[in-house]
């Protein structure tokens, strides 16, 4: 026998003796430093849960799964942290893991179960409602959430096959119990969207779609239908903002780009000629529309704001007979925009044609009855209307509601040259000529005071003694503007033309 290898394998064993020792001695304590550490993150990772923080909360159970990954717990209180952040799909994984790690961990089961319900996914919700009740047969909450799922199941199928026959409203019907058990089901959302976009509800469409732009990870197509629709609304700036998020999921987006490039340049122009509005550029602003009905002429909410914005310039400019003509094409194409009524009855009194103007008002007031502006401008073209029944200065002189001073006192010359008392013979002739003289002059006085012709633009008469009596509390005012009334002598009088 070879006593000297003996020797040495005893002493080899004597070592690895030693070192097991020394291993098992390390070991211990590297485990009791990983559960200190453990219980400190579960134990912050609770506090600040506790106390809202879930950020915070949520970093701490980080830690805590990367210190023990088989640890169950850390699973489950970090998916509470996720449902506590509304991260539901972050966190199924931590549930499906905690169950893995401990299959008969009913709570987990029945918070992935609710998580999946929520989800639409009603087959894999009742699997684990049933796994809950293989032991808790009697578990209350556990039995009333798979009749849920049962329900939902039945549910589905009948929202699916009322749309596949065409029957959208009876879809829709299925669908809001669906979505009501259901909320976090992107599908059914899509489904009832569609739904809706038949039967001729785009606004309940996006309400559906919005939500499953957060459901779904990257839904580009989700976002390109949201901005689509809102552009065939008139919403161009919405169309934007959503079509924007497309591309941030990805610039390369070739159906996003596209759609983008279209809605910033009519985007752009509609805030351009809002903007020479603003600036009192109606001329140009009117330009400006008339090329956002050639860059946009398939979707009939574009042109409709444009006739609608130009009938406003138009009416501004005081062009009357074009605003006429253009403001009643845009009523014709928007009957029920009182914005379109009022601006037209405008145009009606820049025409001196008062009935209509007042029958305008009359109607806008019908579909937009808390409007100030819109009964002021009733009141004021009822004033006008009982005006021009009486004495309408600018039909006097035979100028338009646009006319300027220069345009009035020419119109007025001309008229007082013809009709001047002296160039009559008879006795009838002269007083019906003085009574015109004194109509042509108190209309050149009015329309060329700047406050008395604003006064008569507002309805009002500033010659008219009804207004001077109740001006004057009841003392008698004249119709002719001047101090004496150069006919009442009976004497000759002669006019001086400058």
């Amino acid at each position: 026998m070879d006593w000297g290898r003996l020797t040495g394998l005893s002493g080899v064993l004597c070592s690895l003796s030693l070192l097991s020792v020394i291993m098992d001695l390390q070991l211990d304590g590297v485990l009791g430093a990983t559960r200190g550490e453990i219980e400190y993150h579960l134990e912050m990772g609770r506090k600040l849960l506790a106390a809202g923080q879930l950020a915070e909360a949520l970093s701490h159970y980080h830690s805590a799964v990367d210190v023990d990954s088989k640890n169950y717990l850390t699973y489950y209180k970090r998916a509470a942290v996720f449902l506590a952040m509304g991260k539901s799909r972050s966190a199924l994984p931590d549930l499906t893991r905690a169950i893995q790690l401990k299959p008969d961990f009913l709570a987990a089961r029945m918070q992935r179960g609710n998580i999946l319900l929520k989800q639409g996914n009603a087959l894999e919700a009742h699997d684990d409602f049933e796994a809950v009740l293989r032991p808790s047969p009697d578990h209350a909450d556990a039995l009333e959430q798979l009749a849920k799922a049962e329900d939902l199941e039945e549910l589905q199928e009948d929202a699916r096959a009322a749309y596949h026959q065409g029957n959208y409203g009876g879809a829709i019907l299925a669908l809001e119990r669906v979505i009501e058990i259901s909320p976090w089901d992107p599908e059914m959302r899509e489904l009832r969207a569609d739904c809706y976009l038949r039967t001729g509800d785009p606004q309940k469409a996006i309400q559906d779609l919005a939500p499953t732009t957060r459901l779904r990870n990257d839904n580009r197509a989700a976002f390109l239908k949201l901005s689509l629709l809102h552009y065939s609304l008139g919403e161009h700036h919405e169309a934007l903002n959503q079509v924007r998020e497309c591309l941030k999921l990805d610039q390369d987006d070739k159906d996003c780009l596209g759609h983008y490039k279209q809605v910033k340049k009519l985007s752009k122009q509609l805030d351009s000629a809002e903007e020479l509005i603003k600036a009192e550029r109606c001329q140009d602003a009117i330009e400006k529309y008339e090329g956002v009905m050639k860059a946009e002429p398939h979707v009939p909410h574009y042109t409709n704001l444009a006739k609608e914005r130009i009938c406003f310039c138009l009416v501004k400019v005081k062009s009357a007979t074009d605003a006429i003509d253009v403001c009643s094409e845009a009523h014709q194409r928007d009957p029920r925009n009182a914005k379109i009524l009022r601006d037209r009855a405008e145009a009606f009194i820049l025409n001196q044609d008062y009935e209509k103007a007042v029958e305008d008002y009359q109607e806008a007031q019908e579909f937009d009855n808390d409007s100030n502006d819109i009964r002021e401008g009733l009141e004021r073209a009822r004033k006008l209307l009982k005006l021009s029944r009486k004495r309408d200065y600018y039909k006097i002189l035979g100028v338009s509601r646009a006319a300027n001073k220069q345009e009035i006192i020419k119109a007025y010359r001309k008229l007082a040259q013809q009709w001047h008392p002296d160039n009559f013979q008879s006795e009838n002739e002269k007083k019906e000529a003085e009574k015109k003289f004194i109509d042509i002059a108190s209309a050149k006085e009015v329309l060329t005071d700047p406050e008395m012709r604003q006064k008569f633009d507002a309805g009002e008469d500033p010659l008219d003694p009804e207004n001077q009596q109740q001006q004057d509390g009841g003392h008698n005012g004249h119709a002719w503007p001047f101090p004496f009334n150069p006919f009442e002598s009976g004497g000759s009088f002669h006019f001086k033309f400058q």
